[in-house]
């Protein structure tokens, strides 16, 4: 006798559930197909969270998939797919495990950007704090992460009628996001008191995320706030959230009885964990140098800005307030304990620096890319207390992506037939890409214009809905429908809206950008996305000067704006886009891994020749803007920088695209595409990446115990 209906739904749900506790899901194509299945309409209306989804899935719906064969069987593939890939021997297992099977690197992150489901993150850090521990799964090294689990996650941007941010906090019920209740509950020493905080788990294929919870019924709302939003109030609440993270963090690792023998900090917000390895070796007997020695030997610290700003600073009286148990512990007045954190020690009007503590307590420390490495070199010659950068000991580790987070099926199905089914196994320093001369030009092409058309539909649904929100006019409503031509050369700016990244730029030459734009023979289209920091007022009222022009004439119905850059937008955006547009203020932009995506399935970069892009540039794979030399004075660089954009596009990029052969393929322009697909995609992906974090990092350091 067959099962009942009722028991065939409930055993499917449960199936589901299953895999939606494994992040691994989120860049699996079988997997992701099997929850669309279940109700595609509702899988969009839920910003693609599956657990949401089996929940509000109507009863009927979950039976007629239960009772049909085919769907049925794929989710029999999908699970069979998660059993293999987490069986099959991994590159670590093969190249260290022999020698350094007990490697455990603990990687401590203030944000983790593992899919659109989970707004636990704000920008680029998060972006490539989630793309690594998606890599450290492929490959098989022995990580775990640790952070911090947001109620209240970052903001909802929405753009009110005059361009003007509004931010928005939803709260975010945690019995709906596949996380696991360890049941561990650490007390976390925090000025005079202590803070209790939860400690969940998140699995992302073979690595457990594991984060801390605050926000507990009964606790003191100054306790609560801590974990309610990432990176919301002002210095003081940072302050206490990054010794949560910190000290909180080793905590919780050793709750749960994960035994890290390498810490790797990215960025300096949790650098207080290294004040607390500190005390511990100070409590068991050694002197503090000798304990700082130990410490710095086993840590990994990344540096991902030479923004100011982007350095936490603290005035030392507010830290010893707050971190008084550490500072006990060590036996260390204020001054010697802010001293860790100084660039001149005994300077008592300099602040403790985050960043400068994690530079003082680890001995291998990089920057992002090789550029940002130099300039780091330049910036922290003070916190090593020399004079030339040559004799700082900042290497650089150049960022990278994870290439099937960012693929559309589209491409993958593409990449299963002309680079072999198993182009996505590769190894650290394996190339796939490199045999993507084999893959036809009308393909690639085809490929292109599916994209785009893709693209398309997606803005004209946002802008709509963009549209619908503000109360505006149904002809505003209907022209959002219609905006945008699938055919059309389509660049996209997509990125945190900081200042130095100059979103508005591009319209300092705003009567040649409307020639441009307007060319009925040669039409050219913009779309804009990102979001400002609550407090950056100078990268909101950027914004609004988008908005501003994309309501102009000459400019309406060909520059776009959309709302809520998050991690769907980013992948549409760098997949459907032709160009990619980079135009920072030299050398301000540490690394930018957004334009390492477009790439992957043959989108061409634009930009100024800051991050990663010297690096990449070629002279065939996309324009560079400019050269390297770098202006002081503002208004000239802008001008200059401005000029240089255009007449990239004017001269060679617009009359590349729309250079045809008879069959009407811009062949020029498919050879560019190839070419970036062949020398980028193979060294800017977060695999070679961390295969050089293991090589050049993870490795010395755990064998420096």
């Amino acid at each position: 006798m067959s099962p009942s209906p009722a028991k065939d739904a409930a055993q499917l749900a449960r199936r589901l559930r299953a895999l939606a506790h494994d992040l691994g899901w989120s860049w699996c194509p079988l997997a992701k197909r099997a929850f669309a299945g279940l109700d595609p309409a509702l899988w969009d209306a839920l910003r693609h969270a599956p657990l949401e989804l089996v929940d509000a899935v109507h009863p009927a719906r979950l039976a007629a998939r239960a009772a049909d064969a085919g769907y049925v069987a794929l989710v029999d593939a999908a699970e069979r797919e998660r059993e293999r890939r987490l069986a099959a021997r991994t590159w670590y297992e093969r190249a260290h495990a022999k020698r350094d099977g007990d490697l455990r690197v603990a990687y401590f992150c203030s944000e983790f950007a593992l899919h659109e489901s989970l707004p636990q993150y704000s920008g680029g850090l998060g972006v490539l704090a989630g793309d690594h521990l998606k890599s450290a799964s492929d490959l098989g090294v022995p990580l775990c992460g640790v952070g911090l689990l947001y109620r209240h996650g970052y903001y909802v941007q929405e753009f009110a009628a005059d361009g003007a941010t509004r931010v928005l906090y939803p709260t975010q019920d945690f019995t709906r996001l596949p996380v696991v209740d360890t049941g561990a509950v650490i007390e976390c020493p925090l000025g005079n008191g202590v803070v209790r905080a939860k400690v969940w788990r998140l699995q992302v294929g073979r690595v457990p995320l594991y984060l801390l919870d605050a926000d507990l019924p009964g606790a003191p709302a100054k306790h609560r706030e801590l974990t309610q939003g990432l990176y919301k109030g002002g210095p003081e609440l940072r302050l206490r959230q990054q010794l949560l993270l910190g000290v909180g963090g080793l905590l919780a690792l050793d709750a749960v009885d994960e035994r890290p023998t390498v810490l790797h900090l990215n960025e300096g917000h949790a650098a207080f964990a290294n004040v607390e390895r500190l005390r511990r070796l100070v409590a068991g007997g050694l002197d503090l140098e000798a304990a700082r020695a130990r410490v710095a030997a086993t840590t990994v610290f990344t540096t991902h800005t030479p923004v100011p700003a982007g350095h936490d600073r603290y005035d030392p009286r507010l830290v010893a307030k707050h971190a008084r148990p550490l500072l006990r512990a060590l036996g260390l007045s204020r001054e010697a304990f802010a001293d860790l954190g100084r660039e001149r020690a005994g300077d008592r009007d300099e602040p403790l620096c985050m960043t400068v503590l994690g530079l003082h307590t680890a001995d291998h420390v990089n920057g992002v890319s090789v550029l940002h490495g130099r300039v780091s070199r330049e910036m922290w010659t003070g916190a090593y207390g020399v004079t030339d950068p040559a004799a700082v000991p900042i290497g650089a580790i150049t960022n990278g992506v994870h290439a099937r987070t960012w693929l559309p099926p589209e491409a993958e199905a593409l990449y299963a037939r002309w680079l072999k089914p198993n182009w996505h196994t590769a190894g650290p320093h394996d190339d796939p890409w490199a045999r993507a001369d084999a893959i036809p030009d009308a393909e690639l092409w085809a490929l292109r214009r599916t994209l785009r058309a893709r693209l398309v539909h997606f803005l004209r649904g946002r802008l709509a809905a963009q549209a619908l929100r503000r109360g505006a006019s149904a002809e505003e409503v209907a022209a959002a429908w219609t905006t945008f031509d699938e055919d059309a050369l389509t660049l996209a700016f997509a990125r945190r809206f900081a200042t130095y990244k100059r979103a508005p730029l591009i319209f300092r030459e705003a009567k040649r950008l409307a020639r441009l734009l307007g060319d009925a023979e040669r039409p050219v289209q913009l779309v804009f996305a990102g979001k400002a920091h609550p407090d950056d007022h100078g990268g909101q009222s950027y914004a609004q000067e988008v908005h501003r022009w994309a309501r102009e004439e000459g400019f309406a119905g060909r520059v776009a704006l959309l709302e809520e850059y998050d991690l769907e937008v980013g992948r549409m955006l760098t997949s459907g886009a032709d160009v990619w547009l980079n135009n920072p203020i030299r050398p301000h932009e540490a690394s930018g891994t957004s334009g390492m995506k477009p790439p992957l399935v043959g989108g061409l970069n634009v930009s100024i020749l800051d991050g990663w892009w010297p690096e990449g540039f070629d002279g065939e794979n996309g324009w560079a803007v400019g050269d390297e030399r770098e202006l002081a004075d503002p208004a000239a660089r802008d001008a200059r920088d401005a000029k240089a954009l255009l007449r990239v596009l004017e001269r060679e990029v617009v009359p590349c695209f729309y250079d045809r052969d008879r069959n009407g393929v811009p062949r020029a322009w498919v050879a560019r595409m190839r070419h970036a697909l062949k020398t980028l995609p193979g060294t800017f992906n977060t695999h070679r990446m961390v295969g050089d974090y293991v090589a050049q990092a993870y490795l010395p350091a755990h064998r420096a115990r």
